[in-house]
């Protein structure tokens, strides 16, 4: 019987099954977070954010071609090619597995009988397809993210440390160890997850070279595993760029020659030092040095990937994220400077004082001729320090969570056993045991949690395990029983993992050692790596993906252990079989089974299609601001390959804080013209106007933001003030600004209608909302002072507040973004709640005639992103009827509701949609839509009513975490009494009042 045959036919039918499974459950285009960004920037070979990714780009660019001539489809490919990616990581799992087996129960020599070939198999089986099946590869392997292309180098690093030490003794196996070190560079290029493995690497030397090993000499080589990790996360990834850019430094500077020459003598110092070393190896005969430098010079021609960043900025493309086009601003953007440090093994808690700052490295930035200092590193020296901060954040949400995961009173200060317990019950039991659980245990839903009872848990679907962590499981709410990411395994796939460990190492400890290394720094030394704050944007379950291959390894090991098992009451052939099915059935198809549903994102548009509504809420010739990833990768991917509205500027607020940001907004893109910035580049270069405080002059009247700007600009000392260190710099004297208005340009630039000529303001006035002024702030300052209506001016919908730099009173919604319009402001009323201000033609002319909706009602999986979004539509749809009615527009609003009620999804996603469907109810009513508002009433209170059940059976405890759902309910409920009384819905009054009375009892808390 060929083994290699049979190994390699399963192992390809593995790729299949998972390739195929990936490819029907797809998304057909750009999916939320970093999709868009990535797919824009692969199809014009563009730069992403840091720390870069150009060998995934340069891939995907090419699964890009197969979309022909439809643009699109560019997204649907690259898609796939994170589908076959995937498949290829699912096959070379399985012959890690069945490699990892058959060291196990064959021994080489002897005859492989059918009873042992069937147990590996079953084994590469088992493993491969539950993780194929995981919840957290599978969310990445629909995408066209880098963790799916990262998994696969990981995958193929370890399968080819497990073929060097099958060949290890023959002539030329250390082949193996260069190619493992080629496919390391590369994924350099595409991840850095994957330099992961090397301390496991380093145990398969160990144990492979040397005949007796020892728990010492096994400490030292995992030491010096850990030592490598460093050299080239440090080493080679780092400081032969930062060695490249001092080398720069003092060709430019001090020789006087041009931008990249010294990195150019520095490269061929490094490839004439290789050269040397490999031939004088060679010569002496040196195999173990050949070998070191050899792996050394793979590893920095795998790294080369990261040239085509440097060539590409270089062509200033759209998307050119830091413009890293030289030495030093490429080294920054491999250092990930703009996301700022965190303290790692010492420094400071939430609460301690900063007491003094110490000076580092000169910061250089390119000049015209040389390089040139735009200041200088600071480390915050702080009052009290401890080892291993887990809680240092001193954002007030950080804090106050702080205090409340760890029970602090409110002045109490945080202790090193405070640390260590936010470090084992947050960071390692929230962030990633949960993680871990649902992947292998079960998950409660996907709606992110952040600590309570009934959002993103982990479960089992053993309703009493379940009940001790988070209270009864009978009469779930629907939030929890009706969402399809409600995925119960029992434990079962846990428990085969398990036992495969156990047997792993039982029978073959070496081995065992090595895959419990590869599941140590792939997941709790990222926890430490990581040392995540709380209340995270997003759940990051992908990033411990690596962890949760290593337990599918022993998944897939838990078959020979139930086949040695059962071997002692029936033959082992007999026992390789029943082994195999039952664990086929209690992993892999029961987790298929269970995930299908919330993994299948095959007609799911919404993420393109928002990204549309955003644009086309927009004039011609638009500038948008935006803020976040979601309100922006999406719009430049449907921008940059698809072409829609090309001609709306999107400005990302993030990143407008940047020079390298501003000056680009100065460049035409594609058909969006430059911002109207008038600053010259000298004056936001990094190092001058990073931060211009506030110093209040007392101004009697608003100043006229030209006059304004000219000062916050100026270079002349008599506009500047003094500081304490000798030195001047420009202040912002006043917060109350002022744009005097021309109503002849508003009319002319069709800013405001004809119609509405008697509403234009003579001046905007406002109060500005920061106490100081950043670059961001600035360059808003700049294109409000010279824009002169010129442009439309438009802030999505998802901008925080705080970003509208005080212009709320002028901010008109248009449907998915505010527009600035110079109008008079109404009569306040202080005995009402300020209404949000509405441009409602246009709004109505958008959402009802060009808004597209990516079949968000009929899509079989919406994602966590779209569900949220949808809060957000209905609230638009709301707020615009509303405006109509008042304004005796009865049809128009009648219309705008029934378009809501046809494009958004009837379920209620989260709990906070209820408010929302009262206002729509009550909307209904008064248009006469009397069935439906009905109808939505029924379903509304209906889901209140079972949500609010549920959590009247918790405890006392565990109710106080859901005060705000249960005070949110009673009070929908109490709404929903009083417009069906005041409409005489009276047997719906009296079905809703039962409803009411039941819930009241069962409530133990006081919600009034």
């Amino acid at each position: 019987m060929n083994y290699n045959k049979i190994n390699n036919l399963f192992g390809w039918l593995c790729f299949i099954i998972a390739t195929a499974t990936y490819v029907m459950t797809a998304e057909p285009t750009a999916s939320f977070w970093d999709c868009g960004e990535f797919i824009a920037a692969a199809y014009k070979l563009q730069i992403v954010h840091q720390p870069g990714a150009p060998l995934f780009l340069i891939l995907q660019k090419i699964f890009s071609l197969l979309a022909g001539s439809d643009v699109t489809r560019v997204a649907y490919w690259m898609n796939i090619g994170s589908a076959v990616s995937s498949g290829a990581t699912i096959l070379f799992l399985f012959w890690t597995i069945t490699a990892l087996a058959k060291k196990t129960l064959w021994k080489n020599g002897e005859e492989l009988k059918p009873a042992t070939l069937i147990t590996i198999i079953g084994s590469g089986l088992v493993g491969a397809l539950a993780y194929a099946f995981s919840d957290t590869f599978w969310f990445s392997a629909v995408e066209s993210e880098v963790y799916a292309m990262s998994s696969l180098c990981t995958a193929i690093v370890f399968w080819a440390i497990l073929k060097w030490d099958y060949h290890a003794d023959e002539p030329g196996a250390d082949k193996w160890l260069v190619f493992i070190a080629y496919v390391m560079g590369l994924s350099i290029g595409v991840h850095l997850l994957n330099l992961l493995v090397i301390p496991a690497i380093a145990l398969v030397y160990y144990f492979r070279r040397y005949k007796n090993p020892t728990a010492k000499g096994a400490l030292l080589s995992l030491l010096a595993g850990i030592v490598v990790l460093a050299i080239v996360q440090y080493g080679i990834i780092q400081y032969l760029v930062k060695f490249a850019a001092y080398f720069d430094l003092f060709f430019v500077n001090t020789l006087g020659m041009g931008f990249g020459s010294g990195v150019l003598v520095f490269v061929l110092l490094v490839v004439g030092a290789l050269t040397y070393g490999i031939i004088y190896s060679i010569k002496k005969v040196k195999p173990t040095l050949n070998l070191i430098l050899v792996s050394f010079a793979f590893i920095v021609f795998g790294y080369s990937s990261y040239a085509m960043i440097i060539v590409r900025a270089k062509a200033n493309p759209a998307l050119n994220n830091s413009d890293p086009d030289n030495a030093f601003a490429f080294l920054s953007y491999l250092n990930r400077e703009q996301y700022g440090d965190r303290p790692l093994l010492y420094g400071q808690y939430f609460d301690s004082q900063p007491i003094d700052y110490k000076q580092g490295d000169n910061i250089y930035r390119k000049g015209n001729e040389k390089y040139e200092v735009a200041g200088r590193k600071f480390t915050t020296e702080y009052d009290r320090n401890t080892l291993l901060p887990r809680m240092y954040s001193d954002d007030p949400q950080h804090v106050g969570y702080y205090r409340d995961w760890m029970k602090l009173g409110e002045n109490e200060s945080p202790t090193f056993t405070d640390n260590l317990g936010f470090l084992f019950s947050y960071q390692t039991g929230f962030m990633y045991a949960r993680y871990f659980l649902w992947n292998f245990a079960g998950r409660q839903n996907d709606d992110q949690g952040h600590g309570n009872y009934t959002s993103g848990n982990w479960i089992s679907g053993i309703k009493p395990i379940d009940a001790i962590l988070l209270g009864p499981q009978d009469n779930l709410p629907p939030s929890i029983k009706d969402n399809k990411a409600h995925n119960t395994l029992f434990f079962l796939p846990l428990i085969i993992g398990l036992i495969g460990a156990f047997w792993h190492f039982k029978y073959n400890q070496k081995d065992a050692g090595v895959v419990g290394l590869l599941f140590f720094f792939t997941g709790v030394a990222i926890v430490l790596y990581l040392n995540q704050n709380p209340l995270q944007p997003r759940e990051r379950d992908y990033a411990y993906a690596g962890s949760f291959y290593a337990f599918g390894i022993w998944i897939g090991l838990g078959v020979a252990g139930i086949a040695n098992f059962l071997s002692k009451k029936m033959s082992p052939k007999t026992a390789g079989i029943v082994a195999t099915v039952l664990c086929l059935l209690a992993a892999p198809v029961l987790m298929a089974s269970q995930e299908w549903d919330d993994h299948d994102r095959s007609d799911k548009f919404t993420t393109r299609d928002f990204a549309i509504d955003y644009l086309e809420s927009c004039a011609p010739n638009a500038i948008l601001f935006t803020y976040g990833d979601n309100d922006t990768y999406p719009l430049w991917y449907v921008q940059e390959v698809e072409g829609v509205r090309p001609d709306v500027r999107i400005v990302n607020l993030s990143l407008l804080g940047t020079d390298w940001y501003i000056r680009q907004m100065k460049d035409k893109i594609n058909q969006a013209d430059p911002l109207p910035l008038t600053m010259g580049n000298e004056k936001f270069v990094q190092g001058v106007r990073d931060v211009i405080r506030y110093y209040d002059y007392k101004f009697a009247e608003p100043i006229e933001m030209k006059n304004l700007f000219e000062v916050l600009t100026s270079d002349n000392d008599n506009d500047k003030v003094p500081m304490q260190d000798g030195t001047k710099e420009n202040i912002l004297p006043t917060k109350n600004f002022r744009i005097t208005i021309d109503p002849a340009q508003v009319l002319a630039t069709k800013t405001v209608s004809e119609s509405m000529k008697d509403s234009i303001a003579a001046t905007m006035d406002w109060t500005y909302n920061k106490n100081y002024v950043t670059k961001t702030e600035l360059a808003m300052f700049d294109i409000l002072a010279h824009n002169d209506w010129k442009r439309p001016i438009y802030f999505a919908v998802t901008v925080p507040s705080s970003n509208y730099i005080g212009l709320d009173k002028y901010l008109y919604n248009e449907g998915f973004a505010y527009r600035l319009l110079p109008l008079k402001q109404p009569a306040a009323d202080s005995t009402a709640q300020e209404p949000e201000l509405i441009n409602a033609d246009r709004m109505y002319d958008n959402m009802l005639n060009k808004f597209v909706w990516g079949n968000m009602k009929g899509a079989k999986y919406l994602d966590p992103e779209t569900t949220r979004m949808i809060g957000t539509i209905i609230k638009s749809f709301n707020t615009l009827a509303s405006k109509l009615y008042e304004e005796g527009r009865v049809d128009e609003a009648r219309k705008v509701l029934n378009k809501s009620l046809e494009v958004v999804p009837e379920k209620n996603y989260l709990f906070y949609y209820i408010l929302h469907r009262y206002y729509t109810a009550d909307l209904l009513y008064k248009v006469g839509e009397t069935e439906k508002a009905n109808q939505l009433v029924k379903h509304t209170s209906k889901f209140i009513s079972d949500e609010l059940a549920y959590v009247g059976g918790l405890s006392g405890s565990r109710q106080r975490f859901a005060m705000n759902d249960i005070q949110l309910g009673v009070s929908v409920l109490n709404e929903l009494l009083k417009i069906t009384e005041a409409n005489k819905q009276t047997a719906l009054h009296a079905e809703l009042q039962k409803q009411f009375t039941s819930l009241q009892g069962s409530l133990s808390l006081n919600y009034e």
